[in-house]
């Protein structure tokens, strides 16, 4: 019962859902998720179930007790690195993934060697100087990388205001835009779920050649 499916079984299930062709581009695809919180952790297992090839993770903190209300981890990993911990949870959903993992805080010094391989960039900070720095590094220095940010996804408010905007030709928003962890309580977990899969899904749109919103 606990047998884990053989490569060939995992490709021919994900084949009967996506077809072979578009699977073959979600196989042959590497995404890089920087920061691995309430929206990164998110992402990651929705690209993992989707059967994209290869994940980057970066994040430089550990599993603490005020993530597990919104963040894919368990009360057994508090304390371990979010990558260690996150890698150990998406093998389990994906076990063929490719997972290279960087526990380190990215910079504008080290954005191109770790981000290099990626062929989409999904922004997944919550420090807004966190964001502006990737963004803007990504737009300056490599224009031609497929960019997914976030903006906008606390509180209580409706769920049919977090939407995904298309700013540039490679450079797509996701959020309601104004919702702030300051204005009152917080972060929940199902809005922050629901912006990760839309830059999930946004992802996974890019690699269908689909470009619109």
């Amino acid at each position: 019962m606990n047998r884990i499916p053989t490569k060939q079984e995992m490709t021919a299930a994900l084949n009967e859902r996506h077809g072979a062709l578009l699977q073959q581009s979600f196989t042959e695809s590497s995404i890089a998720v920087c920061g691995l919180g309430g929206l990164g952790s998110n992402i990651a297992v929705s690209l993992a179930r989707a059967g994209i090839g290869s994940l980057i993770l970066i994040d430089f903190d550990c599993v603490d007790i005020s993530n597990l209300h919104r963040q894919q981890y368990k009360v057994s990993q508090i304390g371990k690195p979010k990558t260690e911990a996150l890698a150990e949870n998406l093998l389990e959903i994906s076990p063929y993934l490719n997972i290279s993992a960087h526990t380190v805080k990215i910079t504008e010094e080290n954005c191109m060697q770790l981000l290099f391989n990626a062929d989409i960039i999904c922004e997944a900070f919550d420090a807004a100087e966190e964001k502006a720095m990737l963004v803007n590094y990504i737009l300056e220095h490599m224009p031609k990388k497929y960019l997914i940010s976030a903006s906008g996804m606390a509180g209580l408010g409706s769920a049919n205001n977090i939407k995904t905007r298309k700013i540039g030709t490679h450079f797509y928003l996701c959020g309601d835009g104004v919702s702030d962890t300051a204005d009152g309580m917080g972060l929940v977990s199902s809005r922050v779920m629901l912006c990760a899969a839309h830059q999930a899904h946004t992802a996974l749109r890019i690699l269908a050649g689909e470009f619109d919103t």
